[in-house]
């Protein structure tokens, strides 16, 4: 299995942007006294976050044993206010304790490595949530990386003037990180595309896969799992600034401008990453929200320019292909598209209703 090579140090610029965007997101979606199944727990740097979002029982599940003991240990010797199991057993196995809420905060790509892992993944998730739960997270955005790649890939193969000085094909940089592909292809294969992620200041790479977000909504139908959302970070943050932008000045006053909007450090690093949110549907208590259908249709050569802040819409998948190996920028729906509600605690409650 894809891990990182090593533990972000907590004091970095994208360490601090990324802790903040998890609270954020949990504050949001997870209700007081919720039983939450967190995916990839590690060692237990998100505690702290459940136990102010007071729910009302955490279950850790972790293949690495270390990571898992190390959660354990945190969760006990702090006497946090709720009881917790943990679990270490590779999430996609099926394993676990009914709940209301399963999260993904950190490793969903890890999964994309095969398409049975993936599909092993949403099972566990399924046979986990009860009817009406959530299951969300936060991982690399592939659309923005993809289109970062696309754009660089073309530059470096100018059909006028050759190979560009300075630009290597395989090799996405910025003055927050670097991103290198492990192979130089034109296509978006649906599983198993490498590449590398390192960070300015960082010690360590990361090694993830890209997500294919149509096949992953595509898989979770298939289990039962309706898509809710997917919003890169930077809109998530817009959509919710009047709530966090507060919160975010008090992490560092160098991540927004006086009037709480990101500065461009903040959206180079956010905008790599997207939420992703499903929901089992209820049917004793809601028509279950319906997961935009990706038909077969022919892939459409001319992509507008995206820039990786818009969340994807229901118009602009219908000429996606799941099947197909290239991948058309998506827009789909989201919550308050399909409901008129702002997607936030108040609204996922009248879901239920």
């Amino acid at each position: 299995m894809i891990s990182s090579s090593g533990h972000q140090r907590t004091d970095s610029t994208h360490y601090r942007l990324y802790e903040f965007a998890k609270t954020a997101l949990i504050k949001i979606i997870v209700s007081p006294y919720a039983t939450v199944c967190d995916f990839y727990c590690g060692a237990g740097i998100d505690t702290d976050k459940w136990d102010d979002s007071q729910i009302g029982h955490y279950i850790g599940i972790d293949g690495f044993s270390a990571g898992v003991n190390e959660a354990r240990d945190i969760w006990e010797n702090h006497k946090k206010g709720c009881p917790a199991d943990f679990c270490n057993v590779d999430p996609c196995v099926d394993k676990g304790i009914p709940a209301d809420i399963v999260c993904c905060l950190q490793h969903l790509q890890f999964c994309f490595e095969t398409e049975e892992r993936a599909k092993s993944l949403l099972r566990n998730v399924s046979s986990l949530l009860r009817p009406g739960g959530y299951f969300f997270g936060i991982t690399p955005d592939s659309s923005t990386i993809w289109a970062k790649y696309q754009k660089n890939f073309e530059a470096s193969h100018n059909r006028v003037g050759g190979m560009k000085p300075n630009i290597v094909p395989n090799c996405i940089r910025s003055e927050n990180y670097m991103i290198t592909f492990e192979v130089e292809e034109e296509k978006f294969p649906l599983f198993g595309k490498k590449y590398q992620l390192k960070f300015a200041n960082g010690n360590n790479s990361e090694i993830h896969c890209l997500v294919h977000f149509p096949s992953l909504i595509r898989l979770a139908r298939e289990v039962g799992l309706e898509y809710v959302e997917i919003q890169n970070l930077t809109e998530f943050y817009e959509d919710n600034r009047a709530q966090f932008a507060g919160m975010l000045h008090n992490v560092s006053p160098d991540f927004v401008d006086p009037r709480g909007r990101l500065l461009p450090r903040s959206i180079d690093i956010l905008g790599l990453y997207t939420t992703f949110i499903f929901q089992k549907p209820d049917p004793d208590i809601t028509p279950p929200i319906m997961t935009p259908r990706t038909p077969e249709a022919t892939y459409f050569p001319e992509e507008p320019e995206w820039q990786g802040s818009s969340r994807r819409r229901q118009s602009s998948i219908k000429g996606a292909d799941p099947q197909s190996s290239h991948f058309p920028i998506q827009e789909l729906p989201s919550l308050a598209d399909l409901t008129g509600l702002p997607f936030g605690r108040q609204s996922a409650r009248k879901l239920n209703e």
